[in-house]
């Protein structure tokens, strides 16, 4: 199925393109020029990356505090 007709992406290259690593629209059009001439296929652009067509990145911390299992800080507050 199409999802730009301006430049005749289909879906399954967008899915290529977010598999590659393109997270966001822009980057979409950046790979492919979809959603570059008339946008009206930016929103399904939206939904496509959205539903898992590419994986989303877990935060950096995973919920744990940044300075967990540092060691050999504990004489650097009194340096400064």
């Amino acid at each position: 199925m199409f999802v730009c007709n301006c430049f005749g992406v289909t879906e399954a290259q967008v899915q290529q393109h977010a598999e590659n690593g393109a997270c966001t629209p822009r980057q979409i059009a950046s790979a492919c020029k979809a959603g570059t001439d008339c946008g009206s296929c930016v929103r399904r652009i939206q939904a496509i990356l959205g539903r898992g067509a590419n994986p989303r990145r877990e935060p950096a911390d995973q919920g744990m505090s940044i300075l967990t299992g540092l060691e050999g800080l504990e004489g650097l507050e009194e340096a400064a």
